[in-house]
């Protein structure tokens, strides 16, 4: 079983059949009764803008006469880093566990969160990393933070599942920090969706309570992100992240204890994490060979894009290859795209995919210590299609559980 030390095989994510994309796109098809349709027309929020089923994970089966659902993300706590939460977090360990789903590539927030807001695999929404360099330009874009000049709907263009579930009537909430109510990420993710301001446990607790009693039916998404910092900072099992996975169960408990009989909570994640140590760290700043001919380096230390300078795509590809033979997978734009990491692909998203694109196998993280000093400290990491980062879970509360 893969573990924060030992992530395992890479996984291609399985999207419109259990990824982290088609969650949304199930709730709503099981509140509006089973019978969503990809047209927004009687009942047809439950439908994705991908070719998948309305319900592809099954829901409706799962979750007989439910009119609300719950959708709590806890940012960073894969489905293998259950074992490690179960002590501290006994509302998480006794929820019914259904099969987990894979997340998105990259196995990073913004992908993961926009991914399951639109109902979209990345190649279609466009939100393709952490950091991507913005086309005709060498400026790095942070998704997390969303430069003001940057229009998030045309950025990521698409519906999201709450637009459609709006269009159908069914409405949707989105339940998280104040500091993210207005981003540009949360626009791009959850337009559509009324957003409640909350913080604290108490106060996510009655926002959830708030939204449960607006409406006979509906879907509520609650974001935490503690758990994925704390991991980040101290590593996966460390007492901060252990302190931060009871903080979000405290959350679970909650939630669970004000349901009513026809509501159900479902919990899952964005991505899992890998802890690395000081012997699996490839610092490209310091490289000369690794940064040769190229231009732009995006993406983050588990996944990185490599924008290179004109004419040299193919020599980079190969010194990278050679030099990070066993460490990570080394391929082209074309090669990411042809293997199915990020779905079908516009001609938009492919151009914010690096010409080099290197994965990290095992524990490898190629980090930055001049361009991103903060960053390349940290203990957890994630980003790659190793199945520690990919497997997130789908965790089942109902009322009296």
């Amino acid at each position: 079983m893969p573990t924060p030390t030992d992530p395992g095989p890479f996984v291609t994510p399985r999207y419109g059949e259990r990824s982290l994309t088609d969650l949304l796109g199930s709730a709503y098809a099981t509140v509006a009764g089973g019978g969503a349709c990809r047209d927004g027309s009687a009942g047809g929020a439950g439908g994705g803008e991908g070719d998948g089923a309305v319900d592809p994970l099954g829901l409706s089966a799962v979750l007989p006469g439910i009119r609300r659902i719950v959708v709590l993300l806890a940012d960073g706590l894969g489905a293998h880093l259950l074992p490690l939460a179960a002590p501290v977090a006994p509302t998480l360990a006794a929820a019914t566990a259904l099969p987990p789903l894979t997340c998105g590539f990259p196995s990073t927030t913004p992908t993961g969160l926009v991914s399951l807001g639109v109902g979209a695999p990345p190649g279609r929404h466009g939100v393709i990393g952490f950091t991507v360099r913005l086309p005709g330009t060498d400026r790095l874009f942070t998704h997390i933070r969303w430069d003001a000049d940057v229009d998030p709907r045309r950025w990521q263009p698409l519906a999201s599942c709450f637009d459609r579930g709006r269009a159908a009537g069914i409405p949707g909430w989105v339940v998280g920090s104040p500091s993210f109510a207005t981003s540009g990420l949360t626009d791009a993710a959850y337009r559509g969706a009324d957003y409640l301001s909350a913080r604290g446990t108490d106060q996510f607790v009655a926002a959830v309570t708030s939204a449960l009693a607006a409406a006979d039916r509906g879907v509520i998404f609650v974001y935490r992100p503690e758990i994925d910092h704390a991991g980040h900072l101290s590593g996966p099992g460390s007492a901060p992240w252990l302190a931060a996975v009871a903080a979000v169960d405290e959350v679970v408990a909650g939630i669970a204890a004000v349901l009513p009989a026809d509501a159900a909570l479902v919990v899952t994640a964005d991505h899992g994490m890998v802890r690395v140590g000081d012997a699996d760290r490839i610092d490209l700043d310091t490289d000369p060979d690794l940064l040769r001919g190229t231009r732009v380096i995006a993406g983050e230390g588990r996944a990185r894009y490599v924008h290179t300078e004109p004419g040299a795509a193919a020599d980079v590809l190969a010194a990278w290859r050679e030099l990070l033979a066993g460490r990570a997978e080394v391929v082209s734009r074309d090669e990411a795209i042809a293997a199915g990491w990020y779905g079908p692909t516009t001609p938009a998203a492919a151009e914010r995919i690096g010409d080099v694109v290197a994965v990290c196998r095992g524990r490898s993280v190629l980090v930055r210590t001049r361009a991103e000093p903060t960053e390349s400290s940290f203990l957890g990491y994630h980003g790659s299609l190793t199945a520690a980062e990919m497997a997130v879970p789908l965790l089942l509360v109902r009322p009296g559980n």
